[in-house]
């Protein structure tokens, strides 16, 4: 996973797999051209907003396209780069390169509060936040300091998290219905959370990121301890389906086999930021699941290279653009995961 991370993560053309490299390796990660990797990203691709040169301003003063017109993502997911940022371990003053001077990372968290808007009303905007909440939930405290002025309101954080938690219960409910009648699996059917990108698993981690300040989580209580719950039972649950999937559908292999990619990847990470970050410690049985998933993503790798999948990488990206992009993205993640569970 680091292997290959490290080979294709670097790539100054592509700022979406540039972010994926950092979230492996932190913020010291170099770009292929020998540039640390968050300054292509900010020198070659973060825009300024015209409006707030003296015109009349909306939305937030800094930001990136979200795709490039040869379509290579840059960014796809609203504030990803900024979350990674942060989440990659760089402070507030640290400086960035950009086509009109430098920035800091300060000045940018302060451009996703200018332009944030919260529309909990809107399924499109859950699908697209998850990003944007874990960023925030980095840079704020509950109670009063978690209150901020946009363009044009102020924004009670406390609020917006107890309304991601409130949404991510309704999203999950056929997998709660499932874990409490001890259902095998729960079939994925681009229902609820699997109308996410990667399984809905960043706003899972938005949310766990939250609870780690010990008033949240008396707040939420038992209702985190289901979401946790369910997230475990979806390990159990998705492998049946992916198992089944390959062995009904082997003209898909590669598709199933970076699907499990991703998963198992993304467990891992979320599982170990629930460690790292709130304190959360794992019951025997949730240990056992763990030891699993990461059984589980070895013997997705060793099937991919067993393929020699990461070898005809030239060749999938013409054929396959979307899967050559989740086999870099989420070869970072995995690396990420495995790593927080050494």
């Amino acid at each position: 996973m680091r292997d290959q991370c490290l080979q294709f993560a670097g790539d100054v053309k592509n700022p979406w797999a540039l972010a994926h490299g950092i979230c492996a390796f932190g913020t010291a990660f170099p770009a292929a051209d020998g540039r640390k990797a968050a300054e292509v990203i900010t020198a070659d691709f973060l825009a300024r907003n015209p409006g707030f040169d003296g015109g009349p301003a909306t939305g937030s003063p800094y930001g990136f396209a979200r795709y490039a017109a040869d379509k290579t993502p840059i960014e796809p997911h609203t504030h990803l780069m900024v979350k990674t940022l942060v989440l990659g371990g760089d402070k507030p003053g640290t400086k960035y390169p950009t086509a009109w001077g430098t920035v800091t990372l300060a000045e940018l968290i302060a451009s996703v509060k200018v332009g944030f808007r919260h529309v909990p009303d809107r399924e499109e905007y859950w699908r697209d936040v998850g990003w944007t909440l874990d960023l925030l939930s980095h840079v704020l405290k509950p109670g009063k300091a978690a209150k901020f002025q946009t363009s044009d309101q102020q924004v009670d954080f406390n609020a917006v998290m107890d309304d991601a938690l409130t949404y991510l219960e309704k999203s999950q409910a056929d997998l709660q219905m499932g874990l409490e009648k001890g259902l095998p699996q729960v079939d994925k059917r681009k229902q609820g959370i699997y109308a996410h990108a990667c399984g809905g698993l960043h706003l899972v981690q938005a949310v766990f990121g939250w609870a780690r300040f010990p008033e949240v989580k008396k707040a939420w209580g038992k209702r985190l301890d289901t979401q946790i719950a369910i997230l475990f039972y979806r390990l159990e649950s998705e492998r049946r389906q992916y198992d089944a999937a390959l062995e009904q559908a082997p003209q898909y292999r590669l598709q199933i086999l970076t699907q499990m990619l991703k998963f198992y990847g993304h467990f891992l990470e979320t599982t170990a930021r629930l460690k790292d970050e709130s304190g959360w410690k794992p019951t025997a049985t949730q240990k056992q699941a763990v030891m699993k998933a990461r059984a589980l993503l070895d013997a997705t790798l060793r099937q991919l290279d067993a393929d020699k999948t990461f070898s005809k990488m030239a060749e999938i990206k013409k054929s396959s653009p979307q899967v050559y992009l989740d086999l870099i993205g989420d070869a970072c993640h995995a690396a990420h995961g495995w790593d927080g569970w050494q």
